[in-house]
């Protein structure tokens, strides 16, 4: 992987972990499922006017939005609205990965490979240590929100993988149309018109919820998940989606710089816990060939490297933050 390509590539993480930041500030004004419908009829609207459709199944395109777009980010924007502080929320989103390897198991019959059967377990037990710092009064309910985020974005995986498009960015666009009209119907049946109405009637100070949601539908949507899908068609899937480990570290530091979120020590332990987990969990093993090739008069051994894969297949397809 050439060095501008890895630039690019962390330049994708630190767009997709300052995001969070974004997401926060656009909860200060609007509430979580309207937010949530704000941020996806500003993508789907240009997609239906100039975007192909996908050739994929319709019942995948569904799946793809309703798990990733529509269950991912209510329960992400609604545990950030309950109190979830936003740092930690860009780690414990992370939950995806064990979460796509245990749906691969269960729903398309993939093989559990010993080493990420392990890397599950690993992050499991980082989950645990940092779910423990929030088990007492009401913290641990937007921790378990988060956490049902990340098997929300599972599920959109494993719909995506089964899609198989011959172009990813296509479906990761189509996608976007999926969650506008379930949204807001469930802003209007929970937060009601009244909050609806008064959150737009008040937003005209309100820049920072405004810049905030340009820069996740901008930034953290379409440059980010553009130049990730871009990587993704070049290099294999082992090589590109480690990178996504520093979302978490960006987030944390940036959380920590901008709003003085501070986790703790336990916190901390449990966060690196969680990221060796998902590492380990997201590898791609490399088979080598039994046997040995000759060459040049001497042996060598043939190893075979893991194939390429578009965007949408395995962990992480696309950033949701």
């Amino acid at each position: 992987m050439p060095l501008r390509h890895r630039l690019l590539a962390a330049l994708v993480a630190a767009l997709w972990g300052v995001n969070f930041l974004a997401i926060h500030a656009s909860l200060e004004q609007f509430p979580p499922f309207l937010l949530v419908a704000m941020r996806w009829t500003l993508i789907a609207i240009p997609t239906l006017l100039l975007v192909p459709r996908p050739e994929v199944p319709l019942r995948y395109l569904l799946g793809y939005g309703l798990g990733f777009g529509v269950l991912q980010f209510t329960f992400l924007y609604w545990a950030m609205d309950s109190g979830m502080p936003t740092g930690l929320a860009s780690l414990v989103l992370q939950s995806s990965a064990p979460f796509t390897v245990l749906l691969g198991v269960l729903v398309t019959r993939e093989k559990l490979t010993g080493a990420r059967a392990f890397g599950v377990a690993v992050a499991v037990v980082g989950l645990a240590i940092v779910g423990s710092q929030r088990a007492g009064g009401a913290t641990w309910w937007p921790f378990v929100l988060t956490l049902l985020g990340g098997m929300g974005w599972a599920l959109g995986n494993i719909a995506s993988r089964q899609a198989k498009p011959p172009k990813p960015l296509h479906l990761t666009l189509w996608m976007s149309v999926v969650p506008p009209i379930p949204m807001l119907a469930l802003s209007l049946a929970v937060e009601g018109p009244d909050r609806i109405v008064d959150a737009f009637a008040t937003s005209g100070d309100a820049w920072g919820a405004w810049v905030g949601l340009a820069y996740t539908v901008v930034l953290g949507t379409v440059v980010g998940s553009g130049i990730w899908t871009w990587l993704m068609a070049r290099h294999p899937a082992s090589t590109v989606a480690p990178f996504s480990m520093l979302v978490p570290v960006v987030g944390i530091s940036a959380a920590w710089l901008a709003l003085g979120e501070r986790p703790n020590a336990v916190e901390l332990a449990g966060s690196v816990v969680v990221v060796a987990g998902v590492l380990l969990t997201s590898g791609t093993r490399r088979r080598i060939s039994g046997g040995r090739r000759r060459g040049r008069g001497r042996a060598v051994s043939a190893a075979t490297p893991p194939p390429r894969q578009p965007a949408s297949a395995g962990h992480p397809a696309v950033r949701p933050s």
